[in-house]
Parts: structure tokens; C-alpha cells; sequence
């Protein structure tokens, strides 16, 4: 069955509504290990929103003349693709950021938020409410990500960083050069707190929308 939502509809539920990190709770792998800079947050989000939209709109594209007995496998192909794209991308032009990432970029392959919208919203929908769709996870993915690691770098180091190529870097020192940081916040246990804090607010924010 298509979605009901329309035009800006289907961009905002993936930002707040059906946010794939903090609602959906998909994609957690790649969201708890390479958040402990806002930097590396942003670009795994792009990374990942990149093939995201390229999947939906290919396989929405495509979804008429695909088997349904070997519909998986042809989207994962299709994902693949585009994760090749990223990886050879990111290799060649953004090298420190590959290195940052690591294998969690191979990983995209296998991120549910992908297989997921491609398997229960592109497949039944337009190519232009699958991108709409892709573009709204995406945003969403991004943002959370950002947040999780903005939150867990000010804390564990005093610092956001927003760009870094070779010497070029983007970073601001939040709490002054002298603060000595918590190192608990960029460690793993630093993540799954942050991110359960940001879940919590997220509910208590919707249930007061509710109520309302």
C-alpha cells in the first residue's frame, strides 16, 4: 500500500516523526561507533543518506521488472553500487575521513535503514515519493548522528570539530583549551548514554506534541 503522506510530508516524518536512529532505532551499529565527533557523524550520515537516495530511486525505478522470488538480493546489488561510489569517493578525496570511518562505509551495504526503506517504501511507491522519502531518512539519519556526536565530543573533549582535510580543520573549543574532558564520553559506553538521553527527550518532547 502507498503512502499517505505527500511532498513535505514524506521529507519530515524521517526527520522527527519515524527518525531512523532515534524511532526506528535503525542503523545503531554505525550510529554508536564512529559518533565521537560531530565531524565524523556528519560524514557518515552523508555517506550513508548518498546511497540511501540512490537506492530508493533505483529500485523505485526498477521495481516493475524485479522477480519478486530475487528481489533482495537484486537490492543489495543495487545498494552495493552505490556503497562502492561512496567508498572510492571518500578514498580519493576525503582520505582522514575514510581512515575515520573505516569499515563501518563497507557496512552501508548492510544498514537496515537502506534495505528497509527499499524493501517497504520504494518497491510500492514513485520514483519521486521514494526519493522524498530517501531525502527526509536521510536528513534525519544525518542530524541524529550529528547531535550524538556534537553531545559526546563538547563533553569528552571540549571541542567541535565540523571539517577536517590534511591541515585544513574546522574546530571550535567549546569549553576553552584548558578543560581536561571526559574521556567516558568517546569511549562506547559514551554513546549508548548520549543516545539514550537523546531517545528520552525525543519522547518526552513528542508526548507533550500529543497532548497538546
Amino acid at each position: 500500500m502507498a503512502s499517505k503522506e505527500t511532498g513535505l510530508g514524506e521529507v519530515l516524518k524521517g526527520i522527527w516523526r519515524d527518525n531512523p536512529v532515534l524511532t526506528l532505532l535503525l542503523g545503531l551499529c554505525p550510529t554508536l561507533a564512529v559518533t565521537n565527533s560531530a565531524y565524523n557523524g556528519i560524514g557518515m550520515g552523508v555517506a550513508t543518506g548518498f546511497v540511501l537516495i540512490g537506492s530508493n530511486m533505483f529500485v523505485s525505478i526498477l521495481k516493475s521488472i524485479i522477480p519478486k522470488s530475487v528481489r533482495i538480493p537484486v537490492y543489495i546489488v543495487v545498494i552495493a553500487t552505490f556503497v562502492t561510489i561512496v567508498d572510492m569517493a571518500l578514498k580519493a578525496f576525503m582520505f582522514e575521513l575514510s581512515q575515520s570511518l573505516g569499515l563501518f562505509v563497507p557496512l552501508i551495504v548492510v544498514n537496515c535503514v537502506i534495505l528497509g526503506r527499499a524493501e517497504a517504501f520504494a518497491s510500492k511507491n514513485t520514483v519521486l515519493r521514494s526519493i522524498l522519502d530517501a531525502v527526509g531518512m536521510a536528513v534525519g539519519f544525518t542530524l541524529a548522528l550529528f547531535v550524538l556526536g556534537a553531545i559526546r565530543e563538547i563533553i569528552g573533549s571540549g571541542t567541535l570539530t565540523l571539517f577536517q582535510m590534511g591541515e585544513t580543520e574546522v574546530k571550535f573549543f567549546v569549553l576553552g583549551k584548558s578543560y581536561p574532558g571526559i574521556l567516558v564520553m568517546i569511549l562506547p559506553p559514551g554513546a549508548f548514554l548520549t543516545l539514550g538521553f537523546m531517545m528520552a527527550a525525543r519522547n518526552v518532547i513528542q508526548s507533550r506534541l500529543d497532548n497538546k
